[in-house]
């Protein structure tokens, strides 16, 4: 099996899911979220994107349903004993035999719950597995139940995070290096996943976002290339990923000499970053880090262009998004606890101007003062 981590890794997750389990009176758990999957047992997989499901039950026997081309993925990759395929053919009903493999590990009447808000589940195969289920046992939402527990990092876990901070700042190099005048974004992009690649990374969840000149106001990706003028501006946002775990990034890049406007809007960054860090505590909100970076902001005169969150989560990810729980955003009453992983992101698009201006880094929370995982300097980078 190509584990990442040691078996006792895997059963103190396990526990601490079961405990979970327990508090919330449930018999079992089906798992949908491709990160529950990877969490509790390894399973590496995009085939998410059909229809599978990993049921943990609150003796903690696991038994994965999926396709014929993932059963040797789940063999290779995961610690999963039981392992059963679904037919394709012409009228498959995956949820039908979803409720056999239940009914063979003696789920019939049990309370069990269900991550819904899944990239994993479709509306259609969710109605699929209502129907299949109703009357035979009782489902119960339970989509942040895995989620709630793998926010908190273990040692080995925080130890791939700081990996991929280093591969971040490898990818930043490598940006920086190549953009000049005259550079594509192509080459942009592809520096920077050679320099994590090469490192030993991995694809990210989501594709990287890169944008100069009028789309470097742009926060998704978008198809298309461009070459830098000789003033131009440059938004990248990428994450360094090792094992599948993100630490992601936030630059705007300025070519030739800055505007006046791209320098006030670094100021305000600058100093809103700052003011998150100091919010980023153990016992402090999510909310209390989003409202100290809008009181920046709103001081500089910029409410008009900051957005409505300024963080997320980071974790180990899958397609189609490295964002995780929880976010940074007014009032969200999440407490930080030590061994969270955040990245916070200060983000100005200012269209009256046309300016964009940019500045985010991965953190680990503890009591103190979080720890960066990059060691990039936060200057304004000017090329």
């Amino acid at each position: 099996m190509a584990l990442h981590f040691d078996a006792k890794e895997y059963k103190a997750r396990s526990r601490k899911v079961l405990k979970s389990l327990d508090a919330a009176g449930l018999d079992g758990l089906l798992m949908f979220n491709q990160e529950s999957m990877y969490y509790l047992t390894g399973y590496d997989t995009f085939g998410f994107c059909f229809f599978q499901c990993l049921y943990l039950g609150a003796d903690g026997q696991m038994a994965l349903l999926t396709r014929a081309p993932d059963l040797r993925q789940a063999q290779h990759t995961s610690n999963i004993a039981d392992i059963r395929v679904w037919t394709d053919e012409k009228g498959a009903e995956p949820a039908v035999q979803l409720k056999d493999l239940l009914d063979s590990l003696g789920a019939r009447g049990k309370r069990l719950g269900i991550e819904t808000n899944s990239h994993g589940l479709t509306h259609f195969n969710g109605l699929a597995v209502n129907a299949a289920l109703t009357g035979f046992c009782k489902l119960i939402e339970a989509s942040d139940l895995v989620n709630h527990v793998r926010v908190i990092k273990s040692d080995a876990e925080l130890a791939y995070i700081r990996k991929a901070g280093k591969l971040g700042d490898a990818a930043l190099r490598a940006a920086v290096k190549t953009c000049r005048a005259g550079a594509s974004e192509g080459d942009i992009l592809a520096a920077q996943h050679e320099a994590i690649f090469a490192g030993g990374g991995d694809y990210p969840g989501n594709e990287f976002i890169i944008g100069s000149g009028k789309d470097a106001l742009l926060c998704r990706y978008k198809s298309g290339r461009r070459r830098l003028s000789k003033r131009d501006q440059l938004t990248l946002e990428f994450a360094g990923v090792y094992r599948h775990y993100h630490a992601a990034f936030m630059r705007t890049i300025i070519i030739g000499e800055p505007r006046k406007r791209h320098l006030q809007l670094y100021a305000a960054v600058r100093e809103a970053l700052q003011a998150v860090e100091d919010k980023m505590r153990s016992g402090r909100t999510a909310g209390d880090v989003f409202d100290a970076h809008a009181e920046v902001m709103d001081a500089h005169g910029l409410k008009a262009h900051r957005l409505n969150a300024c963080g997320y989560s980071m974790g180990a990810k899958f397609t189609p998004s490295w964002m995780d729980f929880p976010m940074f955003y007014h009032g969200n009453d999440v407490v930080l606890r030590s061994r969270m992983v955040f990245f916070a992101h200060m983000i100005l698009m200012d269209s009256v101007s046309g300016r964009a201006m940019t500045l985010g880094r991965s953190y680990i929370v503890g009591r103190g003062a979080p720890e960066p995982v990059s060691n990039y300097s936060l200057g304004l980078i000017v090329r």
